[in-house]
């Protein structure tokens, strides 16, 4: 009995920080890099930075999926190394904000094996959450698969796809690998804004026009998505910080959550200079956006 007023509560507190600044009567600002060509598809993505989810986000995507009606959710923890945990701390979260156990799939899906049952429940669920881990072992499930046009097939007709962390990064056509092809020992930092050096693979592609990466700010990824940004001037490079989200609702995208989104795009397309292997640019486009602020995407 309980349950009720706490979510309540925590999505009300969530409303409040996802509020536009200019409830006095001025228009939110919606900034807009460039146009692009239009996104029609029916249903929503909810991309998690990763980090903390605090229920207030959790409870925003359970609504906007329209969870608390008779649909049901799947979870695919591909992209984790220990998938079995993945769901269970997931579906935690999802059933002590309301949603009811039995409504909560999850398919640890084989590239190899992927029943009818599987790609049926895949089109038709109100939500599919991809958990965090590493990006290229979901893609590896899933490219080039029944499972890869299911989710697409979903996303068109209207179910939200969600994902935290790798789960944000496999949202783009074009993904961030998480590999440096000049650095293959992995450090976490990147030192240096070089040319030729980030490796990019294929997503799901339900972002086109934009590239995600995640972990942003707490990790001090700058470097990664200027360089990202620098050699992909057809695309928005989105660094979307832990604890946050954006919710992209056709050609809009709204921030949400505890931090910030950072924007950046190589505005030029005249191609970019280089020496001694770095990388230079000029009029780089840059936003930083906080809770509540919209951008065209």
């Amino acid at each position: 009995m309980k349950i009720i007023p706490i979510f309540i509560l925590a999505f009300s507190l969530f409303q409040i920080s996802c509020q536009s600044k200019s409830e006095s009567g001025k228009k939110q600002p919606i900034y807009e890099l460039e146009k692009q060509s239009k996104n029609k598809a029916l249903g929503k993505l909810f991309i998690i930075g990763g980090g903390k989810k605090s229920d207030a986000l959790i409870s925003e995507l359970i609504t906007l999926s329209k969870l608390e009606q008779e649909n049901f959710m799947i979870i695919l923890p591909m992209a984790s190394e220990e998938p079995d945990s993945a769901v269970y701390y997931t579906a935690k979260q999802f059933i002590s904000l309301g949603v009811r156990p039995e409504k909560i799939k999850s398919f640890n899906l084989n590239p190899k094996n992927q029943t009818k049952g599987q790609i049926d429940s895949l089109k038709t669920a109100s939500l599919i959450y991809i958990t965090g881990g590493d990006q290229n072992l979901f893609m590896k499930s899933v490219l080039n698969t029944s499972a890869y046009d299911a989710i697409s097939t979903a996303y068109q007709n209207g179910t939200t796809i969600a994902g935290t962390s790798a789960g944000a990064a496999v949202m783009s056509q074009k993904m961030i690998s998480g590999n440096e092809l000049k650095h293959p020992k992995y450090t976490g930092d990147f030192r240096a804004i070089e040319a030729q050096n980030f490796e990019i693979k294929t997503g799901l592609g339900l972002l086109p026009n934009a590239i995600v990466d995640q972990h942003f700010i707490r990790r001090m990824r700058m470097n990664r998505l200027l360089a990202v940004a620098l050699e992909n001037p057809d695309q928005i490079a989105i660094g979307i910080d832990e604890s946050t989200a954006i919710i992209v609702d056709g050609d809009s995208a709204t921030v949400c959550g505890d931090s910030q989104v950072i924007l950046i795009q190589n505005s030029e397309k005249k191609g970019i200079h280089t020496k001694s292997g770095l990388l230079g640019g000029k009029n780089i486009k840059l936003e930083i956006l906080l809770p509540g602020e919209k951008f065209k995407i």
